[in-house]
């Protein structure tokens, strides 16, 4: 028999974070506990208040249902919780941590025996031009090869600034560049933007405009200078059937999988399936979960084996996070086997 428990968390930011969306200042998490003849398993259910699909008033009370039936087991449970993608992803690192040999060591690999590394982007927040521009230069520094920045917030023309300032200094071959707008762009000028943009050889931009305009972006992706991502896009569509009508529909050059918002590891393994066999890249991205739910989507990630830099370098965004073995190195992401676990933050 398995018991199951669960927590809530506030991870409180080091500095207020901004996107288009507005200022993040805390992220709330969950943590489901199981306990099974004395050996323990710990999952995150990375909750994205405004932007998951389970970001509802009862999302407490399908959590605690989740833990009173955990021994009808994943395969049951899943698919009852198909519209609660983070309770999906929190349930799926819970059971693997409970059956693992160490608890954290979730998918064996070359990754956590510290042999292998992931490429990430450096990811450039929101603010005034100054700001950015000192987070751009930091992450140069720190050895990061591919840089993403967050657009949409402040003036168009001081983004493009930026861009220009960078690529004055560095080409496509030193670093890329990726943009992501979060759906900041009205579907009447994205076009005429994504022009202006594609003059700074960027590699992508991210969900140009809003989710839910099929046919706009549609149209865009057809026509586009530069290669299109799809992210908020895919949060809320849940069957196989709707997924392969939404890619095939729209076409995109890339797709980006957030595993706590497309349920967890079993939904992103459908998305990957239906965007290589239309020809689309991909590749994934953490939702600001604490380094326990980081841990589990970074051994994914490296068993995928996407070839593209990943978007995986938030751990240290809190001051409140577990001390873990996931290290950032010279624009990767690396799993120190000698840094022991610290969650006594949680206890």
């Amino acid at each position: 028999m398995i018991k199951a428990s669960y927590k809530k968390y506030i991870l409180n930011f080091k500095q207020a974070s901004g996107t288009s969306r507005g200022i993040l200042k805390t992220k709330e998490t969950w943590f489901i506990i199981l306990n099974s003849d004395g050996k323990q398993g710990i999952g995150e259910c990375g909750l994205f208040r405004g932007l998951s699909t389970d970001d509802r008033p009862n999302y407490e009370k399908k959590l605690k249902w989740a833990c009173e039936n955990i021994n009808l087991g994943l395969d049951i449970l899943v698919p009852e919780l198909v519209e609660w993608p983070s309770i999906q992803l929190g349930l799926e690192i819970a059971f693997r941590s409970l059956n693992a040999q160490d608890s954290f060591e979730l998918f064996p690999s070359k990754f956590t025996q510290s042999k292998a590394s992931i490429p990430i982007n450096g990811l450039i927040w929101m603010g005034s031009e100054a700001f950015m521009k000192q987070q751009i230069e930091d992450k140069i520094a720190a050895g990061f090869s591919c840089i993403k920045m967050k657009i949409g917030a402040i003036d168009f023309q001081a983004e493009c600034n930026l861009l220009r300032s960078i690529r004055a200094s560095f080409t496509s071959k030193d670093i890329e560049l990726r943009v992501d707008a979060n759906g900041a762009f009205d579907p009447s000028e994205a076009l005429e933007k994504l022009k202006i943009l594609a003059d700074f050889d960027l590699h992508s931009i991210e969900q140009p405009i809003k989710q839910g305009q099929i046919e706009d972006m549609a149209e865009l992706c057809e026509v586009t200078p530069l290669p299109i991502a799809l992210d908020e896009e895919l949060i809320g569509v849940f069957s196989v059937t709707k997924k392969r009508e939404l890619i095939q529909t729209i076409n995109p050059q890339f797709i980006i999988l957030k595993p706590s918002l497309v349920g967890g590891f079993g939904g992103s393994d459908e998305w990957i399936e239906i965007a290589e066999q239309n020809q689309a890249g991909w590749w994934i991205t953490s939702a600001l979960e604490s380094n326990i739910g980081l841990n589990a989507i970074a051994q994914y990630t490296y068993m995928k084996q996407s070839g593209l830099p990943q978007g995986l370098g938030t751990g240290s965004l809190f001051t409140n996070n577990f001390d873990s073995p996931l290290q950032v190195k010279n624009g990767t992401l690396r799993y120190n086997k000698k840094q022991v676990w610290n969650l006594e933050l949680l206890t």
